[in-house]
């Protein structure tokens, strides 16, 4: 493979915007959402940008009746994307709920720029999320000289999509105080926002509706008030269900990320990618792919996201360190990174996993000798 030698850090023009590292969805796959719509001749709930059954082929993918190809943006059962989708075009708030890496975030983004053409209503979700990044906040300065008003009212992402109707965004539920988050409960149930130190209130206006995300691996962190959570129609998103499934999520994100840093494409990097995505799932299942052999998992999650991270981090190095080949000792240090998490414990499971898995495993030998380096 050759890789380009013309230089890639260009100047960026006068008086234009440099290229953002990341594009929200809905200027990343700007064109699509056009052509949806261009052709969308179906009922749209109000204020929605497309129809449902759109929205869902935006998410899947598929090819449109001019030939225009819609790239899926998630890989897995339609009937869940289907639920979701007819969730949020009812007056019920929209749970993703699922281990770390299996996309509930870049669902997330992407049902907000498919129906709201708008992804960017966010908050994130941490221990100290205040209530005011869900409700609202002051302008101190305004507030000081004037007294409370309208002026001074700072509103949140969730304040401005009730009285925008559009969809708003709550990352990490569960990492939020139950304080907080109860503050959601109003919001959800009456469709109304109340402030009190006006005498006012904000009525959540049609097609507003929330997209909230949670890690099912923190229960006991901050777990939803049964109140809460009643508010919410709840959707799993499922780890993939195949090899061949998860080989496909992870090569396309790769290949996404590659061309958004400028990395070469790897096409004979499939079987790497494949190496990769079988040492995870064989440690995630506890068993190897024949079922013969029964393994010890180690203490994270080795969730699709850590795989594609992986492999986008040895094709940088197979670009700018290597040939531009994607090759076994490229992806073997982030590997390691990503099953070695706890020194002790991990190191014990991923040794014996080298030892009795891939050592006699039939043309794994590159694979085997590029782990044992980085382990020594």
């Amino acid at each position: 493979m050759t890789v380009s030698t013309e230089p890639t850090n260009v100047e960026p023009i006068p008086g234009q915007a440099p290229q953002a590292l990341r594009p929200h969805a809905e200027d990343a796959f700007a064109a699509e959402l056009t052509a949806l719509a261009a052709q969308d001749d179906r009922p749209r709930p109000e204020r929605w940008k497309l129809s449902p059954w759109a929205v869902a082929t935006y998410l899947l993918g598929g090819t449109l009746p001019d030939g225009t190809v819609i790239t899926p943006k998630y890989v897995g059962p339609r009937r869940i994307v289907e639920v979701a989708v007819t969730t949020l075009a009812t007056d019920r708030a929209l749970l993703l709920l699922g281990v770390p890496g299996t996309a509930k975030t870049w669902v997330s983004e992407h049902l907000a720029a498919a129906v709201s053409g708008d992804s960017t209503l966010l908050v994130q979700g941490t221990a100290g999320t205040p209530e005011e990044a869900i409700r609202y906040g002051w302008n101190y300065a305004r507030l000081l000289a004037h007294g409370p008003s309208r002026d001074a009212l700072v509103p949140s992402p969730v304040m401005r999509a009730m009285s925008e109707g559009m969809t708003a965004r709550v990352e990490e539920l569960t990492r939020i105080p139950a304080d907080v988050q109860d503050t959601l409960i109003t919001i959800l149930s009456e469709k109304t926002l109340p402030i009190p130190e006006l005498g006012q209130e904000v009525q959540a206006v049609r097609g507003f509706n929330l997209i909230a995300t949670a890690n099912d691996r923190d229960r006991g962190v901050n777990d939803l008030s049964s109140a809460l959570r009643r508010r919410f129609n709840t959707v799993v998103l499922p780890l993939p269900e195949s090899a061949d499934a998860e080989v496909d999520i992870v090569s396309r994100r790769v290949d996404q990320m590659g061309r958004s840093l400028d990395l070469p494409q790897a096409p004979e990097g499939l079987d790497e990618i494949r190496r990769v995505v079988t040492v995870f799932r064989e440690l995630r299942d506890g068993v190897t792919t024949d079922g013969r052999t029964k393994l010890k998992s180690p203490s994270g999650t080795l969730s699709t996201a850590e795989a594609i991270s992986v492999v986008t981090n040895g094709l940088a190095l197979a670009a700018h360190f290597g040939d531009g080949v994607l090759r076994a000792g490229d992806v073997a240090a982030g590997i390691l990174g990503a099953v070695v998490r706890d020194p002790a414990a991990d190191r014990v499971v991923w040794q014996e996993y080298l030892e009795t898995v891939v050592r006699e495993r039939d043309g794994w030998t590159d694979f085997y000798r590029a782990c044992r380096e980085v382990s020594a």
